[in-house]
């Protein structure tokens, strides 16, 4: 049987998908679709149930996938096995959201560049990133979404906590305990500084703590969570922000915690990668490097 034939089989079988597995293997989709065609003639059985929107594998196909994938993975691995060599410089491509891929990620990664990585970041929300990495233009995706479907596997990487904070001339205006005891109607005079005209993280924050939706607009939006948390602590208003971008602020006196809930809501950052390419060492390497520096990030 035609390894090339396999590998193609295994690239659609997690892509769910001809025309993604093309773009993943370099092919055009019709060179996809007679090697599969091909290969379904050599074994006499169809490997794929042909839909409007991709492909689902049959009983049959789900076997062969099962068992070829992983020996496919190991000849990867065994291409890859000079990536250690002082000559040999791999690049990873990485993708996630601005802040905690500039403050979190890509500085544990740079400890892996004298090993002869070069690194590429990209930035992008949860459905860009896993976009671009199903499509073959990231090997590690930052997503705050956990990715469906067999092309891609994630592991939880770290939950970041969100606080509810504001400068210290608009937390003056709020008396002690007053949050508590009336709700978030005490901060509707408090402009909104956010990341989107949504308010996500407003919106989030206001249904896991006051289980109601936030009344105000934004006053500011802008991008970028850093951008947010300069326009707070210059006095534009209130925001929501990740303890870990604001604790400094925080520390020093010049952002106030207007609120702090018995129970702070979270959320979950995932470390994705498309499935067989952990098989490359750099890759490897990479994402075992994130998941360690990580438990001290939680």
């Amino acid at each position: 049987m035609d390894l090339a034939l396999l590998r193609t089989f295994v690239t659609v079988h997690r892509a769910g998908s001809f025309t993604r597995a093309a773009a993943l293997l370099g092919l055009s989709q019709p060179a996809v679709t007679s090697q599969i065609r091909t290969l379904e003639r050599q074994l006499g059985r169809p490997l794929f149930l042909r839909q409007a929107r991709g492909v689902t594998p049959t009983t049959v196909g789900d076997e062969l996938a099962q068992r070829a994938a992983p020996h496919l993975d190991a000849l990867v691995e065994i291409a890859e096995s000079g990536w250690y060599e002082e000559s040999v410089v791999r690049t990873l491509h990485l993708a996630g959201p601005p802040e905690f891929t500039s403050l979190r990620a890509l500085p544990a990664l740079t400890s892996l560049v004298p090993q002869g990585l070069a690194l590429r970041a990209s930035f992008g929300n949860a459905e860009e990133t896993l976009e671009g990495l199903a499509a073959g233009h990231h090997d590690l995706a930052i997503a705050t979404a956990r990715p469906r479907g067999r092309l891609l596997s994630a592991t939880p990487l770290c939950d970041e906590e969100h606080v509810l904070v504001a400068g210290v001339r608009w937390a003056s205006r709020v008396a002690p305990g007053a949050l508590r005891r009336g709700g978030p109607g005490v901060l509707e005079h408090i402009p909104v500084v956010e990341v989107h005209e949504s308010l996500p993280l407003v919106s989030r924050y206001w249904a896991a703590v006051f289980d109601t939706k936030p009344a105000a607009a934004g006053t500011v939006i802008a991008p970028d969570l850093r951008a947010v948390l300069e326009t707070v602590t210059a006095g534009a208003g209130l925001a929501v922000l990740p303890r870990y971008l604001c604790e400094g602020a925080l520390e020093r006196g010049e952002l106030v915690a207007l609120l702090d809930p018995p129970v702070p809501p979270l959320r979950t950052y995932f470390l994705a990668v498309r499935t067989g390419t952990l098989a490359l060492p750099h890759i490897a390497r990479a994402q075992e490097w994130l998941l360690r520096a990580a438990v001290d990030w939680c």
